[in-house]
């Protein structure tokens, strides 16, 4: 990293880009491996947004900031200048804007304009600052953390051992209990801990499989979008499948359509390791970001628990990687609230960042963006009503961010996501009338406030660890508004934090909120604002019994509460206790096919191989194909790439007749079990459904039949 710092503080910044770039085009016209996929993702990730923060005369920023900054403008502006690079290509001949060489000859044509300009400026920006980055020896040892959890993952997927994985864990939790209860690190390395803790626990999940694992989320439509843009050199405004709302109003998304072609195109990467690796690199920032916020109001140590408890809760590392327009959506959603929160910088440069963050995600990410509209015109209503109007906060960021995302969402995909707002309207108000049954909140919800009977001990532990840092967050929420905590947070943040818990709460009362996004979707989320109350709740505890401020204590309180609660968070704990696991990392070995194969939507290499077969030999859009939900929602849309809508499920109602494909994939081959929406079948119970078929396909795991 040293070295890399050291190349920005050239005086020539023009010529640094300009050698950046012929090595970038050289490792691409000659299709080096590793060196291709590494330097033009650096190139790519960084160097844009370099670019704009000196024309943007940044100043007054420290070192982790210009991190921050240079990632976020740079990833705001391949989307941006690929949408226009798409729209406007037409005008320039370009039958397929999105590929290689009009990509490379625009792109790099706009950094190398750019560049003109920001040496142009008569006044210097000092990017680096290099008491606050660089390689430090004493940074060497956590280095390892990253490596061991690639190995850890490779280890697992070819000898099905889980002993590195369980040891990294083992040593992540003996580091932050050396960070948290002892001053042997100096504070100026806490931020490069939480980014190798982050990028560890990320890449031990996403790259336990050689294929993309749903998590039981969007990313099956989100890649057969992604892939659609990168086939075609295009991305169709209008959507494919402009009658199917979920693949509307993830077209609209520039997150995972425009961004990732762009990324695969250049780096020559195929789409499933975009994802596996790109996105969980761009992912480990956002708590990077957050510790960069929190650390102004409650210290680097403090920042440093609160962000480990934001990365220990298991939704940044599971659900969250099936995802990928949330990945990039929290990115803009943190450096919105770096921007509004930061004293330091110029309105200028606020206003300026404002928007093409606020852009950013609103194309990033449509829940994020009414999320953020949410709370910025709460807290600007709440402030004026208290009389104290923000400085931070004004009516036209508002009516600007307001404006953006409507017009955003009304004019593109045939207005899908604007629908599927007023749909998710319609589900809540429809679902007010089942108040006081507790049901209506959902099962997450449930089992949060203890109202659902637990498997084992073992989840009995886990729980009550959970609901004591819930009660630590509502403790510290008390401590707050009754100033018990000697933490001096801004007003808006304040603010912030009252409505994040007024909206948990909410959350829990309204019928049917939770289902609209998924209540552990919703709680990672607002642990960007509430994750401190966490440790500001252990101090007014420490406080009120022994009657002044004990450091020390809160410190050993939390840690009693943290390690356990990240031990079972990542399935550590029901691991070692060979108690039924989550966890796909450790204890997919020993998973129950229907949870690893059915819910999670693991693929193996027979099922993805017979999804590619049924691709290329039947015609799928006259052709009328059966499977069961999750082959036809995973492993069919993903590797088949084939549209859902031309799938019917298998049922004992099912009629096959006509020109018909039945596609069984591991789980009903192998495991014999066939799944319809609650009820299970054996499969040789359904066989009479294709017994009229020839079978046209089998690889052991995965079966075609066919009409004669």
């Amino acid at each position: 990293m040293s070295s890399f710092l050291t190349i920005w503080k050239s005086r020539n910044l023009l010529t640094v880009i300009l050698f950046l770039q012929l090595i970038a085009c050289a490792t691409v016209f000659f299709d080096v491996p590793v060196a291709r996929q590494a330097i033009v993702f650096l190139y790519l990730t960084f160097v844009p947004g370099i670019i704009v923060i000196k024309l943007l005369k940044f100043d007054h920023l420290d070192g982790l900031e210009i991190v921050l900054f240079s990632l976020g403008l740079s990833v705001a502006f391949l989307m941006l200048a690929g949408l226009l690079v798409n729209e406007f290509g037409f005008l320039l001949g370009l039958s397929e804007p999105l590929s290689l060489m009009p990509l490379m000859m625009i792109l790099n044509g706009i950094i190398f304009a750019g560049g003109i300009l920001a040496c142009l400026r008569k006044e210097g920006v000092k990017l680096w600052e290099s008491k606050t980055l660089g390689l430090h020896p004493s940074e060497l040892p956590f280095i390892g953390l990253p490596v061991l959890s690639v190995v850890g993952a490779i280890y697992v997927n070819t000898f099905e051992n889980n002993i590195i994985l369980l040891f990294m864990l083992i040593q992540i939790s003996l580091l932050f209990v050396v960070i948290a209860s002892k001053k042997l690190l100096s504070p100026k390395l806490y931020a490069f801990v939480v980014l190798t803790i982050a990028i560890s626990l990320l890449f031990h999940s996403s790259l336990i499989s050689k294929y993309v694992i749903p998590w039981g989320s969007d990313v099956p439509v989100e890649y057969f979008l992604f892939k659609s843009a990168q086939n075609n050199g295009h991305w169709s405004s209008n959507g494919l499948y402009f009658s199917d709302v979920g693949y509307g109003r993830i077209n609209a998304m520039l997150s995972v359509t425009v961004l990732p072609t762009i990324y695969s195109v250049f780096l020559n990467m195929d789409p499933t390791w975009v994802f596996k690796i790109l996105f969980p690199l761009i992912l480990s920032l956002v708590p990077l970001g957050l510790y960069q916020i929190w650390q102004t109001y409650v210290g680097r140590k403090y920042a440093f628990i609160s962000a480990f408890l934001f990365m220990a809760q298991s939704t940044f590392y599971t659900e969250l990687l099936g995802l990928n327009r949330q990945i990039v959506g929290e990115l803009f959603f943190v450096l919105l609230w770096l921007v509004i929160l930061n004293k330091k910088m110029k309105s200028s440069c606020k206003i300026m960042c404002f928007m093409i963050f606020s852009l950013a995600l609103v194309m990033s990410h449509y829940a994020l963006a009414e999320i953020f509209l949410f709370f910025i015109s709460l807290t600007l209503s709440l402030l004026i009503l208290l009389k104290h109007p923000s400085r931070n906060i004004t009516l036209s960021m508002v009516v600007f961010f307001f404006v953006v995302m409507f017009s955003w969402y009304i004019y593109t995909s045939n207005s899908a996501v604007f629908d599927s707002f007023l749909s998710f309207g319609d589900y809540v108000y429809g679902q007010l009338n089942e108040f006081f049954n507790p049901a209506s909140r959902g099962q997450t919800v449930l089992r949060g406030l203890g109202m659902e009977t637990p498997p084992s001990i073992w989840n009995l532990i886990s729980r009550a660890f959970a609901y004591v840092t819930q009660a630590l967050i509502a403790v510290g929420f008390v401590g707050l508004i009754a100033k018990r905590t000697k933490t001096h947070l801004a007003r808006e943040y304040v603010v912030l934090a009252s409505i994040a818990m007024v909206f948990l709460a909410a959350l829990i009362l309204v019928p049917g909120l939770a289902n609209t996004l998924n209540m552990t979707r919703f709680y990672h989320i607002l642990l960007f604002f509430i994750a401190p109350l966490c440790i500001m709740g252990a101090e007014t505890i420490v406080k009120s019994v022994f009657r002044s401020e004990k450091d020390r204590i809160v410190s050993i309180l939390l840690l009693i509460v943290l390690v356990p609660y990240f031990l079972f968070q990542t399935g550590f704990v029901y691991e070692v206790t060979r108690s039924e696991s989550w966890s796909i990392p450790l204890s997919k070995h020993r998973m129950d096919a229907l949870q690893l194969y059915g819910f999670y939507g693991y693929m193996d290499d027979q099922s993805v191989c017979g999804a590619l077969w049924t691709s290329k030999n039947v015609d799928v859009e006259h052709t009328q194909i059966y499977a069961d939900p999750f082959s036809r929602n995973n492993v069919l849309t993903i590797y088949g790439m084939i549209y859902r809508g031309y799938i019917d499920g298998l049922s004992n109602t099912t009629i096959v007749a006509g020109n018909s494909t039945v596609y069984l994939g591991r789980l009903n081959v192998v495991d014999g079990v066939i799944v319809s929406g609650r009820r299970l079948w054996n499969s040789s119970e359904l066989s009479f459904l294709f017994s009229n078929l020839n079978e046209v396909y089998n690889n052991g795991a995965s079966e075609v039949h066919k009409n004669p």
